[in-house]
């Protein structure tokens, strides 16, 4: 008899849809992956809680500020394992995200993909059924899938 395997430990991961006011929501081309488009998103750190990691998350992978920012909606519990037993910093087996929902004031010269650490190659604008799932790593592709219908009542195939 086998041991029983070590189950998933999952990382807090915060993930950011903004809105803007025409109803088109912003995707950002990682600058590694030619061609794959997602939302902006990232671990929550110790002593944060989900917003904080949010607005924190924001400005330092496109230069957002706050105060360009209303939270609309908030869903969480969507997870996904890295792939072939993949572990980020030794321990997570994947990633627990809580999605915002978030209007956005601001305008385009407001967002900066070099304001820290470059992640993004590019962004742009598009209306919600646009969305790809081919945009994404495969991997990722049942959360966006769930995420899409949660907020936008879309079923991408």
């Amino acid at each position: 008899m086998l041991p029983p395997a070590n189950p998933i430990l999952y990382r807090p991961n915060v993930a950011a849809i903004l809105q803007r006011e025409d109803g088109k929501i912003l995707v950002a081309e990682r600058i590694n992956i030619p061609g794959a488009w997602q939302f902006p998103q990232g671990g929550v750190d110790d002593g944060e809680n989900t917003e904080q990691a949010l607005f924190r998350e924001l400005a330092e992978e496109i230069g957002v500020r706050r105060e360009l920012l209303t939270i609309l909606a908030v869903r969480d519990g969507y997870r996904y394992a890295f792939p072939k037993g993949r572990l980020k910093y030794g321990i997570y087996g994947g990633q627990e995200q809580t999605y915002f929902l978030c209007r956005y004031s601001g305008t385009d010269s407001d967002i900066n993909l070099k304001a820290t650490h470059q992640e993004f190659a590019s962004f742009r604008w598009i209306e919600p059924r646009e969305f790809q799932l081919d945009w994404t790593p495969k991997f990722k592709r049942a959360v966006y899938r769930q995420v899409m219908h949660d907020f936008f009542q879309l079923d991408l195939e």
